[in-house]
């Protein structure tokens, strides 16, 4: 899995379905693709693959200058497609599948979208949630300046952003903004799942609005989108003596809490918006990060400064409190570490002057020389609809970093601050970014801002050029991009399935109540040789007169899809069923469906069924 690099974090099944929601937003001249996906990370090569993909059908239509993709950070979900070796070094390299699955669901989305396209009416409203996310970096926001820090008294980000798109008398679409972290679910957790703002578009879609996400596009779409959490958790349990909500430490639960609370949020803003306002603009530049002089005007101090080449320090392998790392790191200080590159440092004044006082532990910019290793020419992006800005950055930038990004543009393209957003995780990926004072506490945000002190004086500089190239109604300079190498991989094919596939090995009891939970176990074969996107492992289904109807599958919240190895070869499926308390009375049945492959290679599907039995 990929999100806490975790090596033993393995996926071992589904809770929640991944999906990519597309929104194109265009005013007759030019428009814009967001594309919001429930993924941890955006990763270049997936943006380059979509973007080929979608001129092969549509021409110029969509470029990296008006295309943005951005992932919701969930924390549980596979690894393996990544363009990058550091990111694969826990997924033993990269895997095809994965990637295939994700860039194939993101350009049907798109051409969903595309082929949608008709005349709406879109809002924009805002509010504040504060029950959904609290400061995981408390000492590193406090090094901020005082004027800035009463920007944050609660030291996290409140504001909600609501896009709301009508068609007639119905709302078709609605895409919400909010920081707060995709790590709900702990790095214990072997399942699949959206985590938080996942929930948040589950529920609103399939709940409220009744979509069957297997019998075609839903009529309404609802995406829950990232802003700047990079020093934010859902974990708002650990303030609990402080009267904000307690979900408790259970992943499952606070995945619902903190997804319910975003999603009762957007459904306030509804009726709040005001017209968005006319056109869409886009413009792009590719910068290197590792070499950018920035100018006094950026930087705190008054003073030029220049970024350097990545490096990673003691405080990244340590981890977050969301998320334990390596043993023998910590946030913070770390004596060997520190003294090492101090001597460093002395020895090399122009790297002491970038990463100073980081602990570096890896010099990622050396390893690069080898091979793709962590990502230095990255996209960075300014797209407008109406009067709403979205400064995409390929990072995750703390609240503060995000202010001063979003002041940044506001100032020179005349817009309010709260019309102003910056959506992190857009389009590639640099790790974290963190205000010249964050940097110095070397927390994990510190330490993983791999380009140095002066990273965030290098974006708001870059994003400068991008918001005046727009006011002025005048091309960006685009620069060059990063060339791509095909990733490692060091995947081992699964041998042979074995087993009487589909046979019920558990079968579930005759009778049960609302509110009681199902579980069956099926002889099954490796999951792994048919991904069923857009389809489905299993379906708790009841009998309607001669009929069979789907009633829930394994993307719902109520299911539960468990996979383990048994031997060398075989398999076991668990599937559990927490039956809703409104369930309808009535006979049903769990149905799994799977693909077993042979000794020649050849997939064979299968289905298995349990015997019948009743809920009331």
């Amino acid at each position: 899995m990929l999100g806490y690099g975790k090596s033993d974090q393995r996926t071992a099944g589904i809770h929640l379905r991944l999906r990519a929601r597309a929104f194109i937003f265009d005013d007759g001249q030019a428009r814009v693709l967001l594309v919001v996906t429930e993924l941890p990370l955006p990763m270049q090569n997936v943006t380059d693959a979509v973007l080929s993909r979608l001129s092969h059908s549509f021409g110029e239509t969509y470029t990296a200058h008006n295309t943005l993709i951005t992932t919701t950070h969930t924390h549980s979900a596979p690894g393996g497609y990544c363009g990058n070796l550091l990111y694969n070094l826990t997924t033993s390299g990269f895997r095809p599948a994965t990637f295939g699955a994700i860039v194939d669901g993101i350009v049907e989305a798109a051409t969903y979208a595309h082929h949608d396209l008709a005349p709406a009416e879109v809002t924009l409203s805002q509010g504040e949630l504060r029950n959904a996310s609290i400061n995981r970096s408390p000492t590193a926001f406090d090094r901020n300046p005082p004027d800035d820090k009463s920007f944050f008294p609660d030291r996290i980000d409140p504001q909600t952003t609501l896009v709301r798109i009508d068609r007639g008398d119905r709302t078709v679409g609605a895409i919400h903004f909010f920081a707060t972290h995709g790590t709900s679910m702990n790095n214990r957790n072997h399942l699949i799942s959206s985590d938080n703002k996942g929930y948040a578009a589950y529920h609103w879609e399939r709940d409220v609005e009744g979509a069957d996400y297997l019998s075609g596009q839903p009529d309404f779409i609802a995406a829950f989108a990232q802003t700047n959490p990079g020093d934010i958790s859902p974990h708002v349990e650990r303030n609990s003596h402080e009267g904000v909500a307690d979900p408790t430490d259970n992943g499952f639960e606070n995945t619902r809490v903190v997804g319910l609370s975003q999603f009762e949020d957007a459904v306030e803003l509804l009726d709040d918006g005001k017209p968005i306002g006319d056109g869409v603009d886009s413009r792009l530049t590719y910068v290197d990060l590792s070499n950018v002089e920035v100018r006094g005007e950026f930087t705190p101090d008054g003073q030029p400064h220049r970024t350097g080449r990545p490096m990673i320090s003691a405080a990244m392998m340590a981890g977050t409190d969301d998320g334990a790392g390596f043993a023998g790191f910590r946030q913070g200080r770390n004596p060997f570490w520190d003294k090492v590159s101090g001597a460093v440092y002395q020895r090399a004044a122009a790297l002491g002057s970038t990463q100073s006082p980081k602990g570096i532990v890896v010099p990622a910019g050396l390893i690069n020389r080898m091979t793709p290793f962590i990502s230095e020419i990255v996209p960075v992006q300014l797209l407008r609809i109406g009067r709403l800005y979205l400064i995409g950055i390929p990072g995750e930038p703390t609240i503060m970093s995000g202010l001063r990004l979003r002041r940044t543009v506001a100032s020179i393209v005349g817009a309010e601050l709260a019309d102003v957003l910056c959506v992190g995780y857009s389009n590639a990926y640099i790790h974290y970014v963190t205000t010249p004072e964050e940097y110095l506490e070397q927390r994990y945000e510190g330490g993983s801002t791999l380009f140095g002190r002066w990273e965030l004086p290098a974006l708001m500089q870059t994003v400068a050029g991008l918001a005046e190239a727009m006011r002025d109604g005048r091309p960006a300079t685009t620069g060059q991009g990063p060339i791509r190498k095909k990733p490692l991989s060091w995947v081992r094919t699964p041998p042979p399935d074995t087993g009487s596939f589909g046979t019920v090995i558990t079968e579930p009891s005759a009778s049960y109540r609302p509110g009681d939970v199902v579980e069956v176990v099926f002889d099954s074969a490796h999951p792994g040789n048919d991904l069923r996107r857009n389809d489905t492992y299993l379906e708790v289904q009841r009998r309607a007169g001669e009929e069979w109807v789907q009633v829930a599958n394994d993307g719902d919240w109520s299911t539960r899809f468990e996979w383990a190895r048994l031997g060398r070869a075989g398999s076991r499926v668990t599937i559990r069923w927490d039956t809703p308390d409104d369930t309808t009375p009535g006979t049903y049945r769990i149905v799994h469906h799977g693909t077993a492959r042979g000794p020649n290679g050849s997939l064979l599907p299968f289905t298995g069924k349990t015997r019948e039995f009743t809920v009331g």
